[in-house]
């Protein structure tokens, strides 16, 4: 999200970064770069103007012209301008209600995600915080609507209101409401039918659940790829619905981003969270902060290491962190830590909550970087015996030509890869040597003793790398990565210097 914002906005501080001294002109000029830039990304003209009109103001003043640093001054400005065009310091979580059942409304045209979104809530509340969740189809016109909830519902595991035929929206969220009392529940979730138009008879239904249910939650589901068409939904709806909220799906596929950035002001609500990806647990808590930065290139490692918190064995973590200790790193460590890797989201995904990525993309792009490097080196290791996983030193050249067909490669990838675990093995063997100190500090790291000091972090800055580590990265806190480290004769990386340790899979 924001590719094209972000590569146009870095483009522009990079140029004022270049000058010692910024005069009037220059601030004007990249001023209007940004306001290029955001008409580009399909932000709303008005929110554009309010954007510029009120980063002139700040920029004109004697602290930027005479800053030590004025371009990080600019920056500043920008980043503020930003953090208040999406919603401002305001928390953007749900509100429950102190008697429970909370209920929980969810609306929006028929095709943007809402079902599916309901499903992606109901998994956020019963597992992260907790809630006893019920879910409910209140969709009596399109096809398998009910039906698809109910997976839904047995997929995250909480519980679906039992479907009648032939009963009303209304009557259904009446006996929703009976259900969820009864039944102790904490939170009732009420998916309303959409359509694919605004339409009369829909907001009048929708209206009239909205009076029978008092929810807590008044959600609007917007498609964000359908850019200022979204805007235009949640205005109209909000004009009819009590809305509280909005979330916004299909996020990871839209690389402009105007309709996040013109919701808030366009409509005055609070964007709550952001649908990013295909995956049942792929919905993010919106954070205006957090987002601007990542808009601006700093990325987003607090987003990393929660999903790294959630995700992450660290059963298995601890386990190799106790090998580690002990000098020891053999295939099946190696194979475990690139399925850790491809459970955070693989290389797509890390690397877009990555400060300085944008600087690097062109290298990134010219490397071949991309996730099937890891899933050959995956299916290189599977091809082995477990024997070969356990002592590599045992690969006669007879059994790397099996293994190579096996795993649909040639010969030479998989002395890559053996030679790549070579030195990952030799460098922790070297650390486990120095009195235990720098194994400890990774263990603690890797069964997630550094968690709750990355997750205070503020502004979205990457922990920065121990240069009195091996190899001369330190592991930065982000545990179960395989890391990208260069050095020696290794083809050069450009993910280096990201705090990122360990080996380079691009090596010749």
């Amino acid at each position: 999200m924001f590719d094209g914002l972000t590569e146009r906005l870095s483009g522009v501080f990079e140029r004022l970064g270049g000058r010692g001294v910024l005069s009037e002109k220059d601030i004007d000029e990249a001023l209007r770069e940004v306001r290029i830039a955001l008409l580009e990304a399909d932000v709303a003209l008005p929110v554009v103007k309010d954007f510029i009109s009120k980063a002139k103001e700040l920029a004109a003043g004697e602290a930027v012209i005479r800053s030590v640093k004025p371009a990080d001054q600019v920056v500043k400005i920008v980043y503020d301008g930003l953090v208040d065009m999406l919603g401002g310091e305001v928390p953007t979580g749900l509100t429950l209600a102190l008697n429970p059942p909370s209920v929980i409304l969810m609306a929006g045209l028929q095709g943007s995600g809402k079902t599916t979104t309901t499903g992606k809530l109901a998994l956020r509340l019963s597992k992260h915080e907790r809630k006893k969740v019920l879910v409910a189809s209140l969709d009596t016109r399109r096809p398998a609507a009910m039906e698809q909830l109910a997976m839904l519902a047995k997929q995250v595991e909480v519980e679906s209101l039992p479907i009648v035929p032939g009963q009303s929206a209304v009557d259904i969220a009446k006996r929703a409401l009976t259900a969820a009392k009864l039944g102790g529940y904490d939170v009732l979730i009420l998916d309303t039918a959409g359509r694919t138009t605004l339409d009369e008879a829909m907001m009048s239904e929708a209206a009239e659940i909205a009076r029978i249910a008092t929810p807590t939650e008044t959600l609007l589901v917007a498609d964000s790829l359908t850019g200022q068409d979204a805007v235009r939904t949640a205005k109209a709806f909000h004009e009819r619905l009590p809305l509280t909220g909005l979330i916004l799906t299909r996020a990871d596929g839209d690389g402009r981003g105007g309709a996040a950035l013109s919701m808030r002001h366009v409509t005055g609500l609070p964007i709550k969270f952001l649908g990013a990806g295909e995956k049942i647990d792929a919905l993010d808590v919106f954070d205006a902060r957090r987002v601007a930065g990542r808009i601006l290139g700093q990325g987003d490692v607090v987003a990393l290491v929660e999903k790294a918190a959630a995700d992450l064995d660290h059963a298995e973590a601890e386990r190799m962190a106790k090998k580690l200790a002990k000098g020891q790193f053999d295939l099946n460590d190696l194979s475990a830590q690139l399925a850790q890797m491809q459970k955070l989201g693989g290389m797509e995904g890390i690397m877009g909550l990555l400060p300085g990525v944008q600087k690097v993309k062109k290298q990134i792009a010219e490397s071949g970087i991309d996730d099937s490097v890891f899933r050959r080196q995956q299916a290189i290791i599977s091809s082995m015996t477990k024997l070969e996983r356990k002592k590599p030193d045992v690969l006669a050249a007879s059994r790397k030509r099996r293994i190579a067909a096996g795993a649909g490669v040639d010969v030479a990838e998989v002395n890559r890869l053996l030679k790549q675990h070579r030195q990952m093995a030799d460098m922790f063997k070297a650390m486990s040597k120095d009195g235990g100190k720098s194994m400890a500090r990774m263990a603690q790291m890797m069964g997630g003793g550094d968690m709750a000091r990355l997750k205070t972090m503020g502004g979205g800055r990457m922990p920065q790398p121990d240069p009195n580590a091996a190899g001369g990265q330190g592991l930065s806190g982000l545990p179960g990565l395989p890391g990208l480290g260069s050095g020696g004769d290794a083809k050069p990386n450009p993910l280096s210097g990201l705090g990122l340790p360990g080996f380079n899979p691009f090596k010749k």
